[in-house]
Order: C-alpha cells, then sequence, then structure tokens
C-alpha cells in the first residue's frame, strides 16, 4: 500500500511539498511549490528532528543516519537528507519535483517525523571547496521548515 506524506514550509518564505512512495522498495517522489524565493538555486534538506520549536534552527543538522559526507542527490556518498537544490523562477517560484532513491517513508531511512528545510543559498553537493561544502553543502541560512508528517491517503 503506498505511503503518503506532507510537510507545511513556513519562515520567510511558504511552500507545501507532497511526498509519496509507492512501496518500501520505490523511490519517493518529492512535489510541491515554494513562493517568496529569490531568484536562483536554494539548499532543499531533510534535517534529523521534527523540532521547530526554536525556529529551524532546533530541526537540526541534515538527517545522516550513515555518518558520512555532505553530497549531491545523485551520489552513494551522502547524507539521507541531502535532496540538492530547488530553482526559483523570476516571480519567486520553486516547482519541486524530486524522486529520490535515499530517503523512505517507512523503515530505518524514514523522514516521517523529520524536518524539510529550504535554504537561502545553493548547495553546492559537497564540491565546492568551503569548510561548510562536506556538512551543508554551504547553503547557507534556514529560510522556511516544517515537519513532514503522514498525509492522508
Amino acid at each position: 500500500m503506498p505511503t503518503k506524506a506532507v510537510c507545511v514550509l513556513n519562515g520567510e518564505v511558504k511552500g507545501t511539498v507532497f511526498f509519496n512512495q509507492a512501496n518500501s522498495t520505490s523511490p519517493v517522489e518529492v512535489t510541491g511549490e515554494i513562493t517568496g524565493l529569490q531568484k536562483g538555486l536554494h539548499g532543499f534538506h531533510v534535517h534529523e528532528f521534527g523540532d521547530n520549536t526554536n525556529g529551524c534552527i532546533s530541526a537540526g543538522p541534515h538527517f545522516n543516519p550513515r555518518n558520512v559526507e555532505h553530497g549531491g542527490p545523485d551520489h552513494d556518498i551522502r547524507h539521507i537528507g541531502d535532496l540538492g537544490n530547488i530553482q526559483a523562477t523570476d516571480n519567486g517560484v520553486a516547482k519541486v519535483n524530486i524522486k529520490d532513491k535515499f530517503i523512505s517513508l517507512e523503515g530505518e531511512n524514514s523522514i516521517i517525523g523529520r524536518t524539510v528545510v529550504v535554504h537561502a543559498d545553493p548547495d553546492d553537493l559537497g564540491q565546492g571547496g568551503h569548510e561548510l561544502s562536506k556538512t551543508t553543502g554551504n547553503a547557507g541560512g534556514r529560510l522556511a521548515c516544517g515537519v513532514i508528517g503522514l498525509a492522508k491517503i
């Protein structure tokens, strides 16, 4: 039976992101729309904690149960939560359309109860040479966040 989840993003920008997984071995489809962004790329990650009590900072680091370096969504070595970048157009809207084989809506890599964070800057996918490249992708401040919860099917 498919599993579905949803995340409502709040902060300096707003949006809703949907997650759909046909079965436990299929990739997770991530779709949605985020508004109020500056034109360009913005880091898009799942963070470890579903805690937004102190704003987005309470979400902690990227979800990384394998304790490996940060990378891009197509890299074999990456945090589970490394979903790369979303791209905002001239009107500040980013359409999210990602298929990811690392995150899951069930089991040990489940993202249910964790937080999605939209960052101010592009994620360099661990390739930027900056001191933060291998931990955060040097993606800058946290513009918005929201806890991922099960959705009504």
